[in-house]
């Protein structure tokens, strides 16, 4: 009798644990998906096999649909380029070198149509390629912001929509091969697990968990669908909006532009962590994570009565951009909506920092060509050779500071 008491009493106490709410977890999925047992989540590894399955396990809890090829995920593999100028081929086979895994959760409202929200959770592991890290010592490059912050997001926004904004379907995608050159992406609009032709508008966030004092944010392909601009415009109250027209850009929300999908990408700017050790999960602003996850709430709630969207077609930027043969070693400052480039961080043992270049400056002139913005620094850069020398003119405080590069 007393035990049949006990388990009673257990039964009730369980019963009375408070549910969850998951509307309050960005931090604890970005300090998960951020920790050093995860080992920086590069494609293919142990670390991106982890962050996979607690993504499946989140998608889960949050009532989400499977809809991959394997349950949540859908596995791609692919044989690592040898030539930077090359294309990855997928290995439909499966006997490519590495295999990534792309995670998607779905909502079905039983609509005619489908919002993707999208980031992806692949990172560079110790490094590699990608890294600026410049110690000889390997070191884990944990991705808090790149982009565990995109992901953490994702979920809040699966929380959010679960049972609202019910005249669209919502399919949540983490992708994988992000950092290897949108591969996880380009793969899904290959090989699309529902009916790409139903799907109104993409939504990607990259790189959102550190929004700055000046509250900027940069929001991509504003000009993809004629309605997006004064949808931003009529819920925004918290930022200095940075608009770029343009659905072509470095990351997976260029896959699903090119699919003639509209497009609209989150971002709130590089910082001195970026592809390096540092990038941690302390460093970041949650509150202003919070405060992005409500904005783009408020957009989709906005546009879940306008049926499917209209595409419109953008400047590519990316087929005018010239190709160099030197770099300068900047990180430009993309959150940069004045005259000129302004360098956002500087690499060790590049030309910019040689000449005495700081982060903050901003480049005004590249020998002979004045640089205005972004693509006129590119093609001023793009007529140097290794060997060359010339002057560069850059604005530091109140002062034009003129230095001598050598590339």
């Amino acid at each position: 009798m007393r035990n049949i008491l006990f388990l009673i009493f257990f039964s009730f106490l369980i019963s009375c644990k408070p549910a969850i709410n998951q509307e309050t977890r960005i931090q604890e999925d970005v300090t998960f998906l951020a920790s050093d047992k995860l080992e920086g989540r590069q494609t293919g590894t142990k670390g991106e096999k982890a962050a996979a399955e607690y993504i499946s396990n989140r998608f889960k809890e949050l009532g989400l649909q499977p809809k991959g090829t394997q349950k949540y995920l859908q596995p791609f593999t692919f044989k690592p380029k040898t030539n930077p100028h090359d294309e990855v081929k997928f290995d439909v086979n499966g006997d490519g070198t590495i295999t990534g895994n792309n995670v998607l959760g779905f909502v079905d409202n039983k609509a005619e149509n489908t919002v993707i929200i999208g980031a992806h959770y692949d990172h560079l592991g110790f490094g590699g390629e990608g890294s600026l890290y410049r110690d000889s010592i390997k070191a884990i490059h944990n991705g808090a912001d790149d982009n565990a912050s995109g992901i953490a997001i994702l979920l809040n926004l699966a929380a959010k929509l679960k049972a609202k904004n019910i005249k669209n379907n919502y399919l949540f995608m983490a992708f994988s091969g992000e950092e290897m050159g949108l591969l996880g992406s380009n793969y899904f609009v290959k090989n699309p697990t529902i009916d790409t032709k139903s799907v109104s508008y993409m939504i990607n966030m990259d790189m959102v968990g550190r929004l700055k004092k000046d509250s900027a944010l940069a929001v991509y392909g504003t000009g993809t669908s004629p309605i997006f601009k004064q949808t931003l415009k009529s819920h925004n109250d918290n930022f200095k909006l940075i608009q770029q027209e343009s659905g072509v850009g470095p990351s997976d929300h260029t896959s699903f532009y090119l699919a003639d999908i509209p497009v609209l990408h989150f971002f709130t700017g590089q910082h001195e962590d970026y592809h390096k050790p540092g990038d941690d999960s302390e460093k970041l602003n949650y509150e202003g994570m919070e405060t992005i996850s409500k904005y783009i709430f408020n957009i989709i709630s906005d546009l879940d009565d306008n049926g499917k969207l209209a595409f419109r077609k953008t400047k590519n930027e990316g087929k005018d951009s010239p190709r160099f043969k030197v770099g300068l070693g900047v990180i430009p400052d993309y959150m940069f909506d004045g005259k000129g480039m302004r360098i956002d961080g500087i690499s060790e043992g590049k030309p910019a920092q040689k000449a005495g270049l700081q982060k903050g400056d901003i480049v005004i002139k590249l020998g002979d060509s004045l640089v205005t913005n972004m693509m006129s620094y590119m093609r001023a850069l793009s007529v140097f050779e290794n060997g060359n020398k010339t002057k560069v003119v850059v604005k530091r405080g109140k002062k034009e500071v003129e230095k001598e590069i050598n590339f």
